[in-house]
């Protein structure tokens, strides 16, 4: 689900399904098909965008993909969907079964 933006219907085109909403005639959801919305998207990417801008401040670019996976889990295992605390923290811990944390050490001259 995009916009109107061109950009979009390019993109659009590797997708079984393209939906838009035209957001510069002030239509936020098609009122054909009330499915047809960005509220999600727009919703998530703000609580992004609040979290970098409030929590973090700076990202660099080769750990972007962290910090997104983070705020993925966050948006996914939230109150909203009817996760507490507790569940979410359950979640979080099972998904570091198994995994290894390495250092590495400084190195001396």
């Amino acid at each position: 689900m995009t916009d109107e933006a061109e950009m979009y219907s390019k993109i659009g085109r590797e997708f079984a399904e393209h939906g838009t909403t035209l957001h510069g005639a002030r239509q936020y959801v098609d009122y054909s098909d009330r499915t047809i919305h960005t509220n999600t998207v727009e919703g998530a990417f703000s609580i992004f965008k609040r979290g970098m801008k409030g929590v973090y401040q700076h990202c660099g670019e080769q750990h972007l993909h962290r910090y997104l996976a983070e705020f993925e889990f966050r948006y996914n295992n939230r109150e909203a969907n009817g996760v507490n605390d507790r569940a979410r923290a359950d979640e979080a811990l099972r998904g570091i079964t198994g995994k290894r944390l390495f250092f590495k050490q400084p190195s001396h001259a």
